[in-house]
């Protein structure tokens, strides 16, 4: 099960379905192919949201940026 982790300092925010994981590609820009890692604000979970993610994840990441401007987070699968 594909998993999710603040980039800065490896912290585990929990283990998500491969169905968001492909929202995750298909919604958010990669730099290249092998890139596994992006920037999360509100806006962007917002985004996510309405493009169908699932609750679990849109709350782990609401959770995970909290009052912040955003977060980097990388998935391994």
């Amino acid at each position: 099960m594909p998993a999710l982790y603040r980039k800065r300092n490896g912290a585990l925010l929990g283990h998500v379905s491969d169905r968001d994981i492909q929202i995750l590609v298909d919604q958010l820009e990669e730099e290249d192919r092998a890139d596994r890692d992006y920037f999360i604000n509100p806006p962007t979970i917002d985004l996510l949201e309405t493009a169908g993610a699932s609750p679990a994840l849109v709350k782990m990441l609401r959770d995970a940026v909290g009052s912040s401007e955003g977060i980097d987070v990388r998935y391994e699968n």
